[in-house]
């Protein structure tokens, strides 16, 4: 059983552009402004832990993150079913995966998950659907 699906957990918007994190409720769902630039907020996961408003390069690795449309979510432990996952905490780790993104010719999104950039997991390889899996012969 996840965690949160029934602790009433907070979740977690971040403004790139200001440095700045909010929490927010689950309900009802309505669109978040950040206080400062009037900007709309992303939605960072449940479980995003905001670097310092003054440390430049972590933000920078969040921004990347979340304009790839990845969260942070699942850190073991807590009883989703699915797999904790990855995220790069240093701009040299970003770099990594990007120059493997091109190597791959992989989304850059599947690489920033990936704990070992080089190695596939079942999670990046699986089809979005069954009839994807499948070719159309026809």
């Amino acid at each position: 059983m996840c965690y949160h699906a029934f602790n009433g957990a907070s979740r977690h918007y971040a403004c790139v552009a200001c440095r700045l994190s909010f929490k927010g409720s689950t309900w009802p769902i309505r669109k978040r402004i950040c206080p400062g630039c009037r900007q709309e907020l992303v939605f960072a996961g449940y479980d995003f832990a905001a670097p310092r408003r003054r440390d430049a390069k972590a933000w920078s690795v969040v921004a990347t993150v979340l304009a790839e449309g990845l969260t942070y979510d699942h850190r073991p432990g807590y009883g989703c079913s699915r797999l904790p996952s990855f995220r790069p905490r240093t701009p040299s780790q970003v770099r990594v995966r990007r120059r493997a993104a091109e190597q791959l010719g992989l989304p850059l999104a599947v690489t920033l998950a990936r704990r070992d950039v080089f190695t596939p997991e079942s999670r990046d390889e699986l089809p979005s659907s069954p009839s994807a899996a499948q070719p159309d012969t026809t």
